[in-house]
């Protein structure tokens, strides 16, 4: 992550895609005030399911993202309790401090 690369930070990378998260992370990071965030609104099995059209609950965003990974948006930025889903300069300088 260029952007954060620069801000002097230690990043711990993973690829989701082929080390996906595990559902104790997802309950962990996921909270009814972020779900929106995410989500990956973008991805081709979201729009396959109409998420567009209901309303999720954390139990249901989960269960969809344990069987299809690319629901979950990326990169998942984490510093301790907070957590940044998608790319968002402004919201990363608030979890490093920049």
């Amino acid at each position: 992550m260029t952007y954060l690369d620069g801000k002097n930070v230690t990043l711990e990378k993973h690829d989701l895609a082929k080390d996906a998260p595990t559902r104790a992370q997802l309950e962990a990071w996921i909270t009814e005030k972020n779900l929106d965030a995410a989500l990956n609104k973008r991805s081709p099995k979201y729009k396959e399911l109409g998420l567009g059209q209901r309303k999720l609950t954390k139990r249901e965003a989960i269960d969809l993202m344990m069987t299809d990974v690319n629901l979950l948006r990326r990169p998942v930025v984490v510093k301790g309790r907070t957590v940044v889903f998608g790319y968002d300069e402004e919201a990363y300088d608030g979890v490093t401090g920049s």
